[in-house]
């Protein structure tokens, strides 16, 4: 982020530099004109002042939230209307340059308030607009006992991010209404401490599902993206985020496994600590955690990154039937209508949200119930997945 905050900062200048001619011919109101330019000062000087903190290893979380909303209230808007005034510009260029057409730069605002209206509503009600996904998925071994077994997948609660209480309930009351067997929650419960979590475990302790809830921890669990007085503090931290899960009902598997039963049959639920490609940790083993897996028992894996699916999972020795994972948020920024998808993070994760399969394997990518950096959602909205198995042939 750090190495790209340049370019960024140059794009959002010579952006507003650009639009301010639009603004100019449209009116001449000093007040109006201050205005857009102390928006911008006041966004400069907070970036600095992030900057100072930063070289003394803090990271202020409240003003970088802040920080990238008024970015990108001020930048994605201009970055719209671009195109609608280089159109006329390249025109004035063989008219002599005469002054800018004031409906085209009535045109360029109209533009612009169409993003400027999409990221307001992102960052207010988008947040908290719960999508149900629902799939079905076919298994030629599938126990006939978990023939039309429903799972609920959750995913990236980031409960330090939430601000509102009641938005937070809707979600989990739509979770509960979903009635199924099994509750997964597949990491990143925290931001960063286990704290963020105290006011939140009374509500999250209401989920329910009558064969269980069971999770694993994300790579934000580990306490690993900010600063700690110790590495006893930092072990501490992590070791109350495993009581967090416990105390709100979720049997937390670390590398392990254990067997889901019904009418006298059962399934596999494996668990991996996070493992990520990149520079992101690789805490889990699959070795371990499948260690107790019979070879031809039906296995479900929890892994927080999917970038797991294809480094690891597909080729491993075990035929591992699904996994679930999260870790993507879907960018919470993209385009999903009439079956497109697209957002931004697909360039750096080829699985970034919903259902993949390959060698007769599924990978579910769930978008996630909260958000991060970024207080909101565009067009990738918060996922409460549901996935009921079926016994036919793999389709």
């Amino acid at each position: 982020m750090r190495n790209r905050l340049p370019f960024i900062l140059l794009a959002w200048v010579l952006a507003d530099m650009y639009f301010f001619q639009a603004v100019k011919t449209l009116t001449n109101n000093q007040f109006i004109l201050s205005g857009y330019w102390l928006v911008d000062v006041l966004i400069a000087v907070g970036f600095g002042f992030l900057m100072s903190q930063r070289k003394a290893k803090r990271s202020p979380a409240k003003l970088i939230t802040w920080l990238m909303a008024l970015t990108l209230l001020t930048l994605v808007p201009k970055i719209f209307a671009f195109p609608v005034l280089l159109i006329e510009d390249i025109t004035r260029l063989f008219r002599h340059f005469p002054p800018r057409s004031v409906w085209v730069s009535e045109l360029a605002l109209v533009i612009a308030a169409i993003p400027f209206l999409g990221l307001l509503y992102g960052m207010t009600g988008g947040r908290h607009r719960y999508k149900v996904h629902k799939v079905t998925l076919n298994f030629a071994h599938l126990p006939e006992a978990f023939d039309g077994f429903t799972i609920t997948q959750l995913s990236d609660i980031h409960s330090g991010s939430f601000t509102s209480r009641s938005g937070v309930e809707k979600g989990v009351a739509l979770v509960n209404k979903q009635n199924s067997d099994l509750l997964l929650f597949t990491g990143d419960l925290v931001n960063n401490k286990a704290s963020e979590m105290d006011q939140w475990i009374t509500l999250f302790s209401e989920l329910k599902a009558p064969y269980g809830k069971f999770s694993v921890l994300g790579n934000h669990d580990y306490g690993d993206y900010t600063t700690w007085e110790s590495k006893e503090a930092k072990h501490a931290n992590l070791g109350r985020l495993k009581k967090v899960h416990q105390e709100i009902g979720f049997k937390l598997l670390l590398d392990q496994s254990v067997q889901i039963k019904k009418d006298g049959q059962a399934i596999a639920l494996i668990g991996v600590e996070n493992w990520g490609k990149g520079g992101f940790h690789k805490y889990g083993d699959l070795e371990k955690a499948t260690g107790n897996v019979a070879d031809d028992e039906f296995k479900i894996l929890m892994s927080h990154d999917p970038s797991h699916w294809e480094a690891k999972t597909l080729l491993h020795s075990k035929h591992i039937d699904l996994t679930l994972a999260g870790h993507t948020h879907g960018m919470q920024f993209g385009i999903e209508l009439f079956g497109f998808q697209w957002s931004p993070v697909k360039y750096v994760y080829p699985q970034w949200a919903g259902q993949y399969k390959k060698q007769e394997r599924y990978l579910y990518v769930n978008r996630g119930f909260g958000f991060l950096g970024f207080k909101g959602r565009i067009g990738i909205w918060p996922e409460i997945t549901v996935i009921t198995l079926k016994k036919g042939k793999v389709e």
